[in-house]
């Protein structure tokens, strides 16, 4: 037993063949991506196995499929293999930042911050190669391959690293003309009778939670999971919209939206972006933390205005 753990870089042949077989699902096809054979895929995985003492894949004729420990294995192993990576991008590359970076966004942020992500960071950082996903769904970062999730609201996974990133104001909103024929509501008891479009997240409507304690959960006359379409329907008079402050703002200006209950405030939503690289954050990461951080504060100054 103590043989397989002499020495864990002995492992690191048969690392590559395990990650792209898991990531392609056959031996065939790690073997395309690496520019292999699938027979020396299959037996550079085989030895990893033998060294580890532990089965990573069941084999049969029509199927691979991970084990139980090779799910765990693969779980552990892929940020330290992107850590090795990145090391070997700034030796190459002096001190800039290279590489690709995997980042899931919330919709309505992600909509914010690609402006000045196209606009600026990436020129700023020509060796990064973003990719995006803006979608609402809590990617799990590990399993699927993700560098960074940007979230908000409380996060309760305690695998991941946390950088908290401030705390965006919500508000209540919905377009002069609906409250000029619905009426504008002036007590929280008032808003329960009201017309709601509800955001849903995780197929459950959010409630409305008040920043003094009272809790409120309406019936709603449209339920989405996008903020963007929320919007839009509270700008064409469908309802009251709960909603990032930041995401309408212009709206507001414009006089398109008005704050509903603007003498009873929201909470702020907590921002955290979250990583499994550990202590060891790539250079690319940490710079992409950076710059949205910096963007929530230009965010946060100009709502103040």
């Amino acid at each position: 037993m103590m043989d397989h753990m002499l020495d864990p870089l002995e492992n690191a042949a048969g690392l590559t063949a395990f990650i792209n077989t898991v990531e392609t699902g056959s031996f065939s096809a790690a073997a395309r991506l690496g520019g292999a054979t699938p027979s020396s895929v299959s037996k550079s995985v085989a030895r990893l196995e033998h060294r580890l003492g532990v089965r990573l894949f069941v084999r049969s004729t029509r199927t691979l499929s991970l084990t139980a420990e090779g799910a765990a294995y693969f779980e552990r192993i892929t940020p330290l293999l992107r850590a090795l990576t990145e090391a070997q991008d700034v030796v190459r590359s002096g001190s800039a930042a290279v590489g690709r970076l995997r980042v899931s966004l919330p919709t309505d942020l992600g909509r914010l911050l690609l402006d000045p992500l196209t606009r600026i960071f990436l020129k700023q950082h020509p060796g990064i190669r973003l990719e995006l996903d803006m979608s609402d769904r809590h990617v799990d970062l590990i399993r699927e391959g993700y560098d960074l999730a940007l979230r908000a609201g409380q996060v309760d996974d305690s695998e991941l690293t946390s950088r908290p990133l401030g705390a965006a104001p919500l508000v209540l909103i919905a377009s002069p003309e609906h409250l000029d024929l619905h009426g504008r509501p002036d007590s929280i008891e008032a808003l329960k009778d009201a017309r709601h479009v509800r955001y849903r997240l995780g197929g459950r409507p959010f409630p409305i939670r008040f920043a003094d304690g009272p809790v409120l959960s309406p019936e709603g006359v449209l339920d989405c999971d996008s903020g963007f379409a929320l919007r839009a329907a509270a700008i064409n008079g469908v309802g009251i919209a709960q909603l990032l402050r930041w995401t309408v703002d212009d709206d507001l200006r414009a006089g398109r939206l008005e704050i509903v209950l603007p003498q009873i405030p929201l909470p702020d939503v907590p921002l955290q972006i979250l990583h499994a690289f550990g202590r060891y954050q790539p250079l690319r990461a940490r710079l992409f933390a950076d710059f949205v951080a910096e963007q929530f504060a230009i965010l946060a100054r100009a709502a103040e205005r």
